[in-house]
C-alpha cells in the first residue's frame, strides 16, 4: 500500500471517541489498537484481506483487534478506516451485521428520494472519506513534506560529515547538496547548493534543518569548498558548532 490507514473523521469522532489532533500530527500516527491492526495487516500488498461480503455497493475490509471490529476502504493506495465499533461477548460479528443494516436503511432511503434505484442492497457513501477529510489531508501535507525534506537533508549532513565530502539527492525536482568540512583547530564550515526553482520559504526550510548553524547567519556563497558554482546552482554557508555536530552524529548511532 502508497499509505497508511488512517481514520475519516467521522469515525474518529463517533466510532473511535477520540478527539481530532492538530494538523501538525497526520492521522495516521494516532494511537489506537485498531489502527495498529490496519497497519500489519495492510502494510504488504500480498496480505490477503477478508471482505465485508455484506455490504456490496463499496469494497470494504474486516479489521479486528482485540474487541474492536473494524471496516477498511482503499482509495488511491490509502486505507481508510470508515467505521469501527466493539463485538459483544457471543456475538463475534455484530459490528458486521450492524453496518450491513446501517447500509440498508441508508440503501431504502437513498432510493425514496432518487431515479433510478440502487441495484446494490447496501449504501455506505456517508461513511467514505469526504470534503472534511480532503481537507485534513492537505492540511497534513506541508507536515509530510517538511518530515520527508528533514530526512533526506538530515541525511545529507551526516555523509559529509563522516566522510567531508559533498552528497547530493534530488528532493521534488531540486537537486540539493551538502558539504561539511570539519578539521581538528579549525571551524566547522557547511555549504549548501540548490539547483532547481525551489520557493524562497523552501529554501529558508532547508537551511533551518542544518544542525549547530545559527539561521540569521547564512550568507550566499559563490562556490563549493571544493569547486566552482554551476549553472543556475545556488550555494549558502555557514560555520557549524562542532559540539553540535558531534551531538547530531551521536543521536544517530
Amino acid at each position: 500500500m502508497a499509505g497508511l490507514p488512517r481514520p475519516t473523521l467521522r469515525c474518529l469522532r463517533e466510532d473511535l471517541a477520540l478527539a481530532v489532533p492538530r494538523a501538525d500530527t497526520p492521522l495516521e500516527e494516532i494511537s489506537h489498537p485498531l489502527l495498529a491492526r490496519a497497519t500489519e495487516r495492510f502494510a504488504d500488498d500480498q496480505t490477503a484481506h477478508e471482505r465485508i461480503a455484506a455490504i456490496d455497493d463499496e469494497v470494504l475490509f474486516k479489521v479486528k483487534a482485540q474487541r474492536w471490529r473494524g471496516a477498511i476502504w482503499v482509495d488511491a493506495g490509502i486505507p481508510w478506516l470508515v467505521a469501527a465499533g466493539w463485538r459483544e461477548e457471543g456475538s463475534p460479528d455484530d459490528f458486521y451485521a450492524s453496518l450491513a443494516a446501517r447500509g440498508k436503511t441508508a440503501r431504502a432511503h437513498y432510493n425514496a428520494e432518487h431515479s433510478p434505484p440502487l441495484t446494490s442492497t447496501t449504501y455506505i457513501a456517508d461513511l467514505l472519506p469526504g470534503r472534511d477529510d480532503d481537507l485534513r489531508w492537505r492540511a497534513e501535507a506541508a507536515v509530510r513534506n517538511e518530515r520527508r525534506l528533514r530526512a533526506v537533508v538530515h541525511d545529507l549532513v551526516r555523509q559529509s560529515l563522516l566522510d567531508s565530502h559533498e552528497h547530493a539527492a534530488m528532493f521534488d525536482g531540486a537537486a540539493l547538496g551538502v558539504q561539511v568540512l570539519a578539521e581538528q583547530g579549525h571551524e566547522t564550515y557547511v555549504a549548501i547548493r540548490i539547483i532547481g526553482s525551489v520557493p524562497r520559504r523552501l529554501v529558508a526550510t532547508i537551511l533551518s534543518l542544518i544542525p549547530g548553524c545559527e539561521l540569521d547567519a547564512w550568507m550566499s556563497d559563490y562556490a563549493m569548498p571544493e569547486r566552482a558554482v554551476a549553472p543556475e546552482e545556488q550555494i549558502w554557508s555557514n560555520i557549524m558548532d562542532p559540539v553540535a555536530a558531534a551531538k547530531f552524529l551521536d543521536q544517530k548511532s
